[in-house]
């Protein structure tokens, strides 16, 4: 097997992918180099061959089937005419971009004693020749890009003790960034960084200070040690400023406010950390003390304008807890939030961005009804944007649900839930693609879902729009008004976000659903 993938890549183009070619990655819009696509998460594309005029004609290309079974989440790497993408329980895949053929395969032996948590994961990072993945039990892992081969294996933590691994990785500079899963085992999240090269780690910041430092004073006692604050899902990073920002998600214990007292910082957040060394220079808290399960794990986008009368470095995110924010970036100062999706819980937001919160919204054991749910007004499902348009398009989970109380118990490497939950009976749960000003909020248009989905968005130059739902229907909607131009049922829900990449002129889109990864272009 190995003989027959080196033999296939040695007809196969690639050249490796500086830091240079990342920061530079918008420029080369017939791949796809990040797991945004590009640094600052705008996930849009200046491709135009599928135009609204032509994409009702798309058709499938090729399939492929991993054979892998479970949730299959992945970004695809498109690299000069080559897709590296990573599925369930440890495994990747190079395939050739326009026919599908396969090039190469990894598997990761899993131990026997995995703490599954799921085994999904979510893609790959570039640098130089070489790919960087994630495994389920906390592994980082460094492939050669041309075989597949393993180069270095360094574990972030200890998997029995309730860590894992599925976020895709950020390469920047000389360094792979990563963050770690398990917020609902009483970890201590944190973001690492690497030695690309060696896979010596450089630094880590935990997200949970201890009692000593900055914010240790917002958890009672000890409960900073089992305080959660998974950092699951990637970043973005503005070169200018030297600042990664990335998300954090819930206290520990999940959805109990008992036994963790205070604000709990620095859990459900918004991280500026400096990639040379780790240190923070500013943070935002979106739900302090959150009961909620609403983690602030969704995507960080980057949009530089003038607001309010000033030219702006901003950061906006439509948070899980249905608020939609507007921060600058340079400072962490809070700019703007409103509501986005249907939610109950919060009078508004005040004016250093404190939720203002309305009583009688804990779990209780009576039941308390919450909007949104638990899985929030959005969540991983990444957004997109257009910037010739100055729309913002984000997936929208319009659910609620009731919350009931019941006192965790802690012990190393099990479940430490402080609550139940269950979908609100009375509310009809649905979806909606909703397309707005970034620099408002304001709605423009919106698409609606028969359920609320999981799957991203794709921009592209054209004033296209691609999506999927939970339905299994990859579509595609005209950017400037929500109508829908073209659908493709996959046969299964879709989890992720598609992408667009170019081969020799010819523009395709792809999308992971089921275990096969389905690519799609015109005639």
């Amino acid at each position: 097997m190995r003989i027959l993938s080196i033999f296939l890549l040695a007809f196969a183009a690639y050249s490796q992918v500086t830091y240079d070619r990342l920061l530079k990655a918008p420029a080369e819009p017939q791949n796809w180099l990040t797991y945004w696509g590009d640094y600052a998460g705008h996930r849009h594309r200046n491709l135009t061959q599928i135009t609204p005029a032509n994409v009702q004609n798309l058709r499938m290309e090729w399939m492929f089937q991993t054979g892998v079974p479970g949730a299959f989440q992945t970004v695809p790497l498109v690299i000069d005419n080559i897709l590296y993408f990573t599925v369930a329980g440890g495994k990747a895949f190079a395939v050739d971009g326009p026919t599908g053929r396969q090039l190469w395969r990894y598997d990761y032996k899993l131990p026997k004693g995995l703490l599954s948590q799921g085994t999904i994961n979510r893609g790959f990072a570039v640098l130089g020749d070489k790919l960087y993945m994630l495994t389920p039990d906390a592994h980082v892992l460094c492939l050669d890009m041309r075989n597949g081969a393993l180069v270095w294996d360094v574990a972030m933590e200890d998997n029995e003790k309730g860590y894992a691994g599925t976020v895709a990785p950020l390469a920047i500079k000389d360094k792979i960034l990563v963050g770690v899963a398990g917020g609902e085992y009483g970890i201590r999240g944190f973001v690492d960084a690497y030695d690309a090269k060696t896979g010596k780690r450089v630094w880590r910041t935990y997200t949970i200070p201890s009692k000593e430092e900055p914010g240790g004073d917002t958890w009672a006692a000890d409960s900073w040690k089992r305080g959660g604050g998974p950092t699951w899902l990637t970043g973005t990073y503005d070169p200018e400023l030297n600042l990664v920002y990335w998300p954090t998600g819930n206290p520990g214990p999940d959805l109990h406010g008992p036994s963790r007292l205070g604000d709990n910082l620095y859990s459900c957040s918004m991280l500026a950390l400096d990639v040379d060394t780790g240190k923070m220079k500013w943070y935002f808290q979106f739900t302090p003390h959150d009961t909620h399960d609403w983690d602030a794990n969704e995507t960080p986008v980057f949009i530089n304008a003038e607001f309010r009368g000033k030219p702006r470095k901003l950061l906006v995110q439509a948070n899980r807890n249905a608020f939609y924010y507007i921060l600058d970036r340079v400072t962490g100062e809070f700019l703007f939030a409103k509501p986005y999706a249907k939610q109950n819980w919060a009078k508004g937001i005040d004016d250093k961005g404190r939720p203002e919160v309305i009583p009688g919204k804990e779990p209780s054991a009576e039941g308390t009804d919450v909007c949104p749910g638990l899985t929030g007004g959005s969540n991983w499902m990444a957004p997109s944007y257009n910037p010739a348009l100055n729309t913002l398009f984000v997936q929208v989970r319009e659910a609620c649900d009731t919350f009931y109380t019941a006192p965790p118990v802690y012990a190393e490497g099990k479940a430490y839930w402080g609550s139940v939950f269950r979908s609100m009976t009375n509310e009809k749960d649905y979806g909606r693609l909703l397309a707005m000003d970034p620099l408002t909020g304001t709605p423009k248009w919106e698409f609606r879902y028969n359920k609320p989905p999981w799957a991203g968005t794709l921009s592209t130059a054209s004033n296209l729009v691609f999506a999927g739902d939970e339905d299994g229907y990859l579509i595609a909607l005209d950017a400037t008004n929500g109508k829908l131009l073209w659908k493709f049922n996959t046969g299964n829900a879709i989890k992720t976000a598609p992408i667009t990449y170019s081969v020799n002129g010819k523009q395709y889109v792809a999308i992971a659903s089921g275990a096969g990864l389905l690519v799609f272009t015109l005639p």
